[in-house]
């Protein structure tokens, strides 16, 4: 016999409420931890290139939009990418239209350790170099 507690899922909202109770300044951390289940949209399609171990690449196909309909910000800790699609009336009419230009907003959460460097905007792909900061002490120095 052990003095060990089992737990089973339907005790899990019980359990986090006494672990956040009992912490001080983690609230920021407890947050992006049960966010994480958010259902997120997939669209616009993209990709995520690992250049280095300290370089990564987004890279979202954005085809029809234009550079002034595509804003990238950052903000407490989140990059975010909104595409705001001008309304203009058409006359066309599609027997298939397949390509989604659609207005749209995709956040995503930053380590404390990145930051974004670069954001291009070509032929239809938006492209985000993210880069992660090594502090001075960590990082790689040659000697000989």
């Amino acid at each position: 016999m052990t003095n060990l507690a089992r737990y089973t899922a339907a005790d899990l909202p019980a359990l986090m409420d006494r672990i956040t109770r009992n912490s001080i300044g983690m609230d920021e951390y407890f947050d992006r931890l049960f966010n994480l289940h958010e259902t997120t949209s997939n669209y616009p399609p993209y990709n995520i290139v690992n250049v280095s171990n300290v370089e990564s690449r987004l890279e979202l196909a954005l085809a029809g939009f234009k550079k002034k309909e595509v804003y990238v910000y950052t903000e407490y800790g989140k990059l975010f990418i909104e595409g705001q699609k001008e309304d203009g009336e058409s006359d066309t009419q599609y027997v298939h239209k397949g390509l989604a230009q659609r207005s749209f907003k995709r956040v995503w959460t930053l380590s404390d350790d990145v930051e974004v460097r670069e954001v291009t905007f070509e032929d239809g792909l938006l492209r985000i170099v993210l880069g992660k900061i090594v502090p001075e002490h960590h990082a790689r120095k040659d000697y000989l």
